[in-house]
């Protein structure tokens, strides 16, 4: 009786969740994610997979966010032979982003060879639309609270996480071993979703670090969102938002609807420059099941913004003179079209810029974070002048307290705990917390460890 996981990806990063599990000559993977951020993580895309793509089963979704789903298409193509199994909304949700990842995939490499910047000749996309047309054939939703036994030899079960919409901790179980793994584990409160569950038992337990060193701003986020707001208005500026379209931007509409109730910032136009964010939310609006119950008087998050669907319109926004909110695609300022709101408007200091989520290392929102004076887009460097903000409590991780109060909610001690998905510093502080506080096995693998369990 062999059990043993290998950790693919994820391992000293916070990027590209892959996490390989082998047992009797067989083999599963609990998520197929992207890396994103610094070149020499991103190169690893490109990079053959570790193992034949071929000889593993079934791939289990924790979610449909890229760092968790992105590299599908491309296993797929490269010989993966099995199904795909996840709830019914990460499978609504995984299907319109790795759609909208191909698509911008193809117009990059499509510009890059019509301007002959890129290093290679041609410039070739990761993965095309043809990749994903057929990778959805074969990803099957499965339902939550319930054990699964499609794969021969384990059961596995899928727990609201709370941290987009469909998230699920992933439990399986061979030979009598319980494996957990965490996925991203949402708030204790979240905006939208409805809360995380807690889970009982592990024999082993993969848990996700990304805030493991740190805590959320106890600041109500909806009182900086409102400073943030009034403060551009302030300066007659333009308040620009680069915001996850899945997740976070459906919290913002939430927060910008209830201050608009309540009259605590004016009547400023809003815009979703995001089809993908707009596509996102209509699938929020058709899972009420996974939703908070709206109390009475409360808004509808979905109709606070105007929907900006063209290249056109987007960029007409730009002639704007009178002060706007434009919330638009990606969460780290690495592509989308919050990129022509930033050329347009970053270096005049009446505008703000507002982070809203986790800026992986090397990314453009990263170097915003910390203080760049410059930032290079569409082969350019624009100067920052623009106030930068942040908005931490908007997260959709759990931070460090989050984290142990969940891992408080186990009734028996996991043989071991891997402390996965975060970047080396929170990795190693959560580890140090959890062994210190529970006095439990905590382990931070490297990059492909294997371990038997």
């Amino acid at each position: 009786m062999h059990l043993a996981i290998q950790f693919l990806g994820a391992a000293g990063t916070v990027t590209g969740s892959r996490h390989l599990v082998e047992f009797d000559g067989r083999r599963i993977l609990v998520d197929c994610g992207l890396f994103q951020g610094l070149k020499e993580l991103r190169l690893q895309n490109r990079a053959p997979f570790p193992v034949d793509p071929s000889t593993i089963e079934a791939v289990i979704l924790t979610h449909a966010h890229l760092d968790h789903s992105g590299y599908l298409p491309l296993l797929k193509r490269n010989g993966f032979q099995g199904k795909v199994y996840c709830t019914a909304p990460t499978k609504e949700l995984a299907r319109i982003l790795l759609f909208d990842a191909a698509n911008i995939e193809e117009e990059d490499a499509d510009y890059a060879n019509a301007k002959g910047f890129s290093k290679h000749s041609p410039a070739l996309p990761l993965f095309e639309t043809s990749d994903v047309h057929n990778l959805i054939k074969v990803i099957e939703d499965r339902a939550v609270n319930e054990w699964h036994k499609d794969i021969p030899g384990m059961a596995f079960r899928l727990q609201n996480s709370g941290h987009i919409l469909g998230s699920a901790f992933v439990e399986i179980e061979v030979h009598g071993k319980r494996v957990v793994f965490s996925g991203d584990l949402g708030r204790q409160e979240p905006l939208v979703v409805i809360p995380r569950v807690l889970v009982e038992r592990a024999d082993y337990l993969v848990l996700e670090s990304t805030y493991g060193d740190r805590l959320h701003s106890p600041e109500p986020v909806m009182e900086v969102l409102a400073k943030v707001v009034m403060g551009t208005i302030a300066k007659r500026g333009h308040l620009l938002i680069p915001s996850f379209a899945v997740g976070r931007t459906q919290d913002l509409l939430h927060l910008l609807a209830l201050l608009k109730r309540d009259c605590r910032i004016p009547n400023i136009p809003i815009y979703l420059d995001s089809p993908l964010a707009e596509d996102a939310t209509e699938i929020y609006v058709r899972f009420p099941e996974w939703r908070r119950k709206p109390v009475e008087g409360q808004p509808v998050f979905s109709k606070v913004a105007t929907v900006v669907r063209s290249r056109q319109q987007s960029k007409d926004l730009l002639a704007a003179k009178a002060s706007t909110i434009v919330i638009a695609g990606s969460g780290m300022v690495s592509g989308g079209r919050i990129l022509h709101h930033l050329a347009s408007r970053i270096s005049d200091p009446k505008n703000t810029v507002l982070l809203v989520g986790f800026q992986a290392a090397g990314t453009r929102g990263s170097l915003l974070r910390n203080g760049a004076t410059e930032i290079k887009m569409h082969g350019h460097y624009f100067p920052v002048r623009a106030e930068i903000q942040e908005l931490s409590g908007l997260s959709a991780h759990a931070d460090q307290k989050e984290i142990l109060d969940w891992l408080g909610g186990f009734k028996t001690t996991p043989q071991n705990t891997f402390v996965v998905h975060g970047e080396p510093q929170a990795a190693d502080a959560l580890r140090l917390k959890v062994h210190d506080t529970l006095k439990w096995n905590v382990t931070v693998p490297k990059p492909f460890d294997r371990f038997l369990l």
